[in-house]
C-alpha cells in the first residue's frame, strides 16, 4: 500500500514548470519540467525512475517542495520518456550518466550563482549514484549534496525481486510500457530486435537481455546489471549524500541494505536513512487516510537546506579568513 498509495491516490496540485527540449551532442534531445525561481536561489535536478515522467507523483512532489522553499528545480525526462520518442536507436538505462552529466554541467553554466542539489528516485537514483561515484572529487563546485530515494543498489537482485510475489504488478505496468517503446522504436531500426521477440517479453530481465543490454554496448542483461549497479561505486562518492530507502521495499531484497551500511560505515560522505516501512517511493506517515504526510520530500528538502546553510557559512568564513 506504501508503494501503490501515491500513484492510485495522491492528489496534489501541478508545479508550475515550463517545458523545454534541449538537443544532445550525439544528435538526439532530452527535455527538462524547469521551476523558476529569484536569481542566486539554490536550484535542484532532479531525475525520475523507471518510465517515469512529470506525472510521476514524486516527481511533483519534490517540485513541489522546492516551489514551497523558492527553489528553482529542473526533472530531467530521460529518453523515451518524454512528449515523443527520442531520434536515435538508444534509450535510457540505469547506468546512463552522459545525459545527466551534459545537463547538471549546462545548469551549473546558466545559474553560476546557485547553490546546486541533485536528487533521484528509484532508476533515477541508480543513476544518481553512479554518477557521483564515477566523478568523485571532480565536480562542479555549485554542486552541494545529492539525495537518493528507494535505489535498487543491485540490479540483477532488484530484477529478481520484482519476480516474485505481488512484486510481479509492478514488473508488469512497467514491462508493457517498455514493450510498446520498443516495438515503435523497431519500426524505425528494423534491427533492434524481432518483432516475436519483442512480443515474446515477460519479464524486465527478458527486456534488459534481449534489448537494453546489447542495445547500450553490454553483452547481455547480466554484464548490464553488473556494470551498471551503484553499489560498487558507493565507496567513491565524495559528496554529502542522503540514501533513502524502506527495509519492506518491493523491489529490493533487504540484505542489499546490509551492504549498503557497510560501505557508509567506511564512507562518511554517505548519510542513511533507512526506515522499515516506506515501501518503494512511499514514504507515507500520518494517522489519518484523507490527511497523510509525504515524509520523502519533505525529509530531501531538509537535508538540502542544511547543507546549502552549511555551504554558505564556510564560504563566509572563508571570505573572512582571506581578508
Amino acid at each position: 500500500m506504501q508503494t501503490l498509495w501515491g500513484k492510485l491516490f495522491r492528489r496534489q496540485a501541478a508545479a508550475p514548470t515550463v517545458l523545454e527540449r534541449w538537443d544532445t551532442p550525439d544528435g538526439d534531445f532530452v527535455e527538462l519540467h524547469r521551476l523558476h525561481a529569484d536569481p542566486g536561489a539554490p536550484r535542484l535536478l532532479l531525475l525520475h525512475g523507471l518510465e517515469g515522467s512529470v506525472r510521476s507523483h514524486y516527481a511533483q512532489g519534490l517540485l513541489n517542495e522546492a516551489a514551497r522553499r523558492g527553489w528553482g528545480a529542473d526533472l530531467l525526462i530521460f529518453r523515451s520518456c518524454g512528449s515523443e520518442l527520442n531520434r536515435t536507436r538508444r534509450f535510457y538505462h540505469s547506468g546512463e550518466t552522459t545525459d545527466t552529466a551534459f545537463v547538471l554541467e549546462r545548469i551549473a553554466r546558466e545559474f553560476p550563482t546557485s547553490p546546486l542539489a541533485l536528487a533521484g528516485v528509484s532508476l533515477g537514483g541508480n543513476v544518481l549514484l553512479k554518477f557521483l561515484g564515477e566523478r568523485g572529487s571532480d565536480l562542479t563546485p555549485h554542486l552541494t549534496a545529492a539525495a537518493a530515494i528507494s535505489v535498487p543498489f543491485d540490479l540483477s537482485r532488484s530484477a529478481r525481486r520484482i519476480n516474485r510475489g505481488l512484486s510481479r504488478i509492478y514488473q508488469r505496468f512497467f514491462l508493457g510500457s517498455l514493450r510498446r517503446k520498443a516495438q515503435e522504436k523497431a519500426v524505425r531500426f528494423p534491427d533492434l530486435a524481432p518483432a516475436t521477440g519483442i512480443a515474446g517479453l515477460r519479464t524486465l530481465e527478458d527486456f534488459d537481455n534481449l534489448i537494453t543490454g546489447p542495445l547500450h554496448g553490454f553483452k547481455d542483461a547480466k554484464d548490464y546489471y553488473e556494470r551498471s549497479s551503484s553499489l560498487p561505486w558507493l565507496k567513491r562518492i565524495r559528496l554529502n549524500t542522503l540514501l533513502l530507502s524502506a527495509v519492506d521495499d518491493p523491489m529490493l531484497p533487504p540484505e542489499v541494505l546490509d551492504e549498503v551500511r557497510d560501505v557508509a560505515r567506511r564512507n562518511p560522505a554517505l548519510h542513511l536513512e533507512f526506515v522499515g516501512r516506506g515501501g518503494h517511493a512511499g514514504f507515507i506517515a500520518g494517522s489519518v487516510p484523507w490527511r497523510p504526510f509525504y515524509y520523502a520530500e519533505y525529509r530531501v528538502g531538509e537535508f538540502f537546506a542544511e547543507q546549502f546553510a552549511r555551504a554558505s557559512t564556510s564560504q563566509l568564513l572563508a571570505k573572512q579568513g582571506s581578508r
